[in-house]
């Protein structure tokens, strides 16, 4: 049995349906007898919105702040 690993964000996980095509996915890496890990990332334009904010908070963060 493998480990699979799936990461989902962005537009991916968008909406309602999208987040339904996603479980489809993770279900049939399941179904097929792997271990599944699944990290979701911030919706659909969400990434944008949390780095203004930060970029708000403090305008020269140290770069590892951003990765």
């Amino acid at each position: 049995m493998a480990i699979i690993v799936h990461k989902y964000g962005g537009t991916s996980v968008a909406s309602l349906e999208c987040m339904q095509k996603v479980a489809s996915h993770i279900i049939a890496a399941r179904e097929q007898g792997n271990d599944v890990v699944v990290v979701v990332s911030a919706m659909g334009d969400e990434t944008d919105r949390l780095l203004e904010m930060a970029q708000a908070i403090n305008p020269e963060p140290h770069p590892r702040e951003y990765s």
